[in-house]
């Protein structure tokens, strides 16, 4: 069933970066009920793909910016979405006089800064709103989403951010919302390998991960990992792209950059650092981010997937 805004069908909104998170963001937008108008960048089947429900594909950002009201942006990194917003034919030579930017991103504060200070110069305004969910969660419309920049300014674009979030958090000021997006991806990175580490070890022993999802997801060591990446993902075997391992090694260098540039010692994430770009060396950069699971499972030469049942199991 579609979801029908309270802002209405009267609000355009420009949606760049069709990416795994964003196509599927962008679908609950049109679902909305609002003209929507994208553009692409290397790839042009997803544009197409959103054309085919309704939107326009127009030829940059800055052609984008002209044709709506609201423009949200969702991009690998901050060299990706510095060139959208402030390159040649970017969003901001498109831009009038009360236009907003909700910038989804996960990126540095300090370039999201950067980029309201130029938006508000041109008479822009600007909304900092990285994601939290996955794909089926962009999909479904229950995202958490968290807000940094004016607190009217987000009450203004509520009813837009509600056609892809259920959780909608003002978490401060323009920046701060990639701040708590930071925060949440080292502990999400952490919590999916020593998710690996444990139940390769317990596979070794003769535990059948099956039980051990079942009896640990009501214990307190589980987590909400268990959830995302066992079933449909670790427990099958699947790695197809959900959330790219690559782009979670970029979230996870963020947060050791800024632990650098505050002399601030992250010990754990700097282990978690590495684990990840050996799995991205080891061919998985593309696959899911859960493969960074499997390939911790494999040091101990355990497949998730393939461990049989352990005596005594009823499946």
């Amino acid at each position: 069933m579609a979801y029908r805004s309270r802002v209405g069908v009267d609000v355009k909104v420009g949606f760049i970066g069709l990416g795994a998170m964003g196509l599927p963001m962008a679908k609950r937008i049109l679902g909305a009920g609002h003209e929507t108008f994208t553009t692409f960048h290397r790839r042009r089947e997803p544009a197409d793909e959103l054309a085919m429900l309704g939107a326009h594909v127009l030829g940059s950002p800055a052609d984008v910016a002209r044709s709506s009201d609201i423009v949200i942006t969702i991009l690998p990194a901050d060299r990706e979405l510095k060139e959208t917003v402030l390159g040649d034919d970017g969003v901001l030579q498109g831009l009038s006089a009360g236009q907003v930017l909700i910038d989804m991103t996960t990126a540095t504060a300090l370039t999201m800064q950067e980029i309201e200070q130029a938006l508000r110069a041109a008479g822009g305004e600007v909304l900092d709103a990285p994601v939290s969910g996955g794909t089926p969660a962009a999909a479904e419309g229950s995202l958490t989403i968290m807000v940094g920049g004016d607190a009217r300014l987000l009450e203004r674009c509520r009813p837009v951010l509600e056609s892809m979030g259920k959780q909608i958090v003002h978490v401060g000021g323009v920046g701060q919302g990639k701040v708590v997006k930071m925060v949440n991806q080292m502990m999400a990175a952490a919590h999916l390998l020593i998710l690996g580490e444990a139940f390769a070890l317990g596979a070794r022993c003769g535990a059948d991960p099956h039980m051990l999802y079942e009896v640990v997801k009501t214990s307190s060591g589980y987590s909400r990992m268990m959830d995302l990446r066992l079933p449909g993902f670790l427990l099958e075997g699947a790695v197809a792209p959900g959330f790219r391992l690559d782009l979670m090694k970029k979230d996870i260098n963020l947060a050791l950059e800024s632990g650098r540039a505050l002399n601030i010692p992250l010990l754990l994430t700097s282990a978690v650092g590495q684990l990840f770009s050996a799995a991205s060396a080891a061919g998985n950069g593309d696959a899911d981010f859960s493969a960074a699971a499997q390939f911790v499972a494999d040091l101990a030469q355990v497949r998730l997937d393939e461990v049989p049942p352990a005596a005594g199991s009823n499946r």
